[in-house]
This record gives structure tokens, sequence and C-alpha cells, in this order.
């Protein structure tokens, strides 16, 4: 599976000077390569990104997390989500499986995965207690 290069260029965006919240990656099958398909401004929230996760099909999400440290101190993490709900399509899920790990190298900087099959796993408590 090949990756578009936006899909580098937008992630170093993120990564560096803080362009966006989120940005949601979607395979391509005609294509067989990793496109950009939504980029959150920096100013919009965990929950405006959930929406952009759909019901019924895998993605793949990277998220700047900002938190306070128990110090007080403000920091943030990116998080990358593998995103498979239970209900898409069985090929969907494996070729979003097998692609995951090559896709991860090409976006450097990646501090946290997770593997999400439904809202749940990926709450606001879950990324608070996985950044710390």
């Amino acid at each position: 599976m090949a990756v578009h290069d936006d899909c580098k260029l937008k992630f170093l965006e993120l990564k560096t000077k803080r362009a966006f919240r989120f940005i949601v990656f979607k395979i391509e099958e005609k294509q067989k390569q990793v496109i950009v398909e939504k980029l959150g401004e920096p100013a919009e929230s965990y929950e405006d990104f959930c929406t952009h996760l759909p019901a019924d099909e895998c993605r793949y999400a990277v998220y700047d997390f900002d938190f306070l440290t128990k110090e007080s101190v403000p920091k943030s993490r990116i998080f990358f989500i593998a995103w498979s709900p239970d209900t898409s399509k069985v090929r969907s899920k494996m070729i979003y499986a097998s692609s995951k790990d090559r896709f991860k190298r090409e976006l450097d900087g990646i501090q946290i995965e997770l593997q999400a099959t439904d809202p749940t796993e990926m709450g606001l408590d879950v990324f608070k207690s996985r950044a710390n």
C-alpha cells in the first residue's frame, strides 16, 4: 500500500507547527494508497474528531492530545489510532490491519498507539491514562 506524500507533509505540519488538531487517513483501494481524508483545525475538539470516524468503516487517525501533568505543566502527545469498528467489512479490516505498521513508520513522531473498535476504547479517559 503506497502512502500519498500529502499524508507525510500534513503529519509534519501537525507535529512541528501544530497546524492541525487531528488528521483522518483513508485507504483508497482503487489507487492502492493511503490518503488524507480530513484535517482538523487546531480549535476543533475531541468530539469534533470523533464525528469524522465513520461508524462502519476503518480509518487511521492521528490526534494531537493536550493535557496537564500532575505538576500542572502543559504537554501534548501525538496518538495514532487504528479505527476498526466491528461493523466494518472483513476485507477492509484485513487491509487496514496489514498496512498499519508500514503506514505508521512513514509518520515519524508518533508517541502512543491505540487500537479501537468502538468509541469507548478511545475515550478521553483512555487518552489521559495513556498520555502520562
